[in-house]
């Protein structure tokens, strides 16, 4: 693999990476002092002084962000929150997320967070195998999604062709890959398997088309095993998965070719820890592996710049060296935090669930349902999930029997598994949402 746009960062040592982390963060907790009420108030619960924080480590006494105060400054004090600190004339851009409530989470951008977030995902796609004589295809929403307009700087400051087509204009994107030449195309793994389904309506096979890599992301799912070989048997192209935060960075870690996991390309922008989700205690970030929350702090930030930020992403992290020569940790997503069902004491995962219906193609399309009486985590047995099965499949019941019995012997809980026809289960251009409220479906 040719480094000539790998960053000095990617390939550092522990050791070096750590004295540029203290020495930004110093720097950064002067800024946060001047212009940040939302910080100072974190520092003051706390009991601290912004000069005390002046490692990484001193970082643990602080308490965490959470998505929910970010909602509620911004509500007392809109547009931006009163953790936005910068003033509104240096704003060149707006980004938002809805979140559960579906009330908008706006983030403010300075030139300088643009320039910074244009190299992280210049780093990202590099990583992923994007090079100058590459045509990418847009496949996620262009508009105010954080993965939209900063996705399209990345890839152009590689010198590759990028194709604002974007999520929504599924005939239109499938036309230009064609007519365009597209070896490229960026989406989420649910639309990978949206758009094969509509080019299969239309006679086509995605499999002749110019795609030869999907870089995927936005939910997880690319780095599931039988859903990435679904995407790569349907497409035959290769799919690399890549991790990201709108609060953070847009992305901020992903694989390379040798799909060993997501390596985190950012950390001279961003501090990572990972946390015990139930206890808050931090975890040893050097372990040969561990398994935890991921917590977020900006050391190069203007507007909207965050302390222990509370991803709600809960992670598989592991330290071995990797052949490609970077040095950082490598990610894999176990799925969202709030997103965890617990059936009798069992943790269970909608991706594992996901990961095992995949796995029975071609008697299933893949798509499912979790249907719960209630908000979770906490849900009684058996979990009804709603399963379609595939074309051909000759006994749907003896189906959702094979399944439930999978399930139990695999995941270790009970499952009510109800077979329907194929097409019934609503398919998403963008996020894919596996567990539903009964009632609200």
């Amino acid at each position: 693999m040719s480094d000539i746009a790998l960053s000095a960062v990617e390939t550092a040592s522990p050791e070096e990476v750590r004295a540029l982390q203290d020495g930004k963060l110093r720097v950064q907790m002067a800024y946060l002092k001047a212009h940040s009420p939302f910080a100072a108030a974190k520092l003051a619960e706390a009991g601290a002084a912004f000069e005390d924080i002046r490692s990484v480590d001193d970082l643990a006494g602080l308490s965490f962000t959470t998505k929910q105060e970010l909602r509620d400054s911004q509500r007392l004090h809109p547009p931006f929150g009163n953790h936005a600190a910068v003033d509104r004339e240096r704003i060149v851009r707006v980004h938002a997320s809805s979140g559960t409530t579906g009330v908008p989470s706006y983030i403010p951008v300075t030139a300088h967070d643009s320039a910074l977030w244009r190299e992280a995902i210049r780093r990202v796609f590099w990583c992923q195998g994007v090079r100058a004589e590459s045509t990418v295809a847009m496949g996620f929403s262009i508009g105010f999604f954080v993965g939209g307009i900063p996705l399209a700087q990345g890839i152009e400051s590689l010198g590759a062709t990028f194709l604002p087509i974007g999520a929504g204009a599924s005939d239109r994107l499938l036309d230009s890959i064609a007519l365009l030449g597209a070896d490229v195309l960026a989406c989420t793994p649910s639309y990978a398997l949206y758009l094969a389904e509509t080019a299969r309506e239309r006679g086509i096979d995605v499999a002749d088309l110019p795609v030869k890599r999907l870089t995927v992301g936005a939910e997880p799912g690319g780095g599931v095993p039988e859903i990435r070989r679904h995407i790569e048997e349907t497409w035959q192209a290769t799919v690399t998965e890549s991790v990201g935060n709108g609060d953070v960075v847009p992305v901020y870690a992903a694989e390379s070719d040798l799909r060993d996991g997501c390596h985190f390309l950012t950390p001279d922008m961003a501090i990572m820890e990972i946390v015990d989700p139930d206890t808050g205690d931090v975890l040893p970030i050097d372990a040969d592996e561990i398994e935890g929350e991921m917590v977020f702090t900006h050391i190069d930030r203007e507007a909207a710049p965050l302390l222990r930020f509370r991803s709600g992403d809960r992670v598989v992290v592991r330290n071995a060296p990797c052949d490609n020569g970077r040095t950082g940790p490598r990610i894999r997503v176990v799925g969202r935090t709030d997103d965890l069902l617990i059936l009798r004491g069992v943790n269970v995962w909608p991706s594992a669930i996901q990961d095992i219906v995949t796995g029975f193609r071609p008697d299933t399309t893949g798509a499912l349902r979790i249907v719960l009486p209630r908000p979770g985590p906490a849900v009684d047995p058996p979990l009804r999930i709603e399963v379609e099965h595939g074309e051909g499949a000759g006994d749907p019941e003896g189906l959702a029997r094979a399944l439930e019995g999978t399930l139990r012997d695999k995941l270790i809980f009970t499952a009510r598994v109800e077979p329907v026809p194929p097409g019934t289960i609503p398919r998403s251009t963008m996020k894919t949402k596996l567990v539903h409220i009964a009632g609200e479906c």
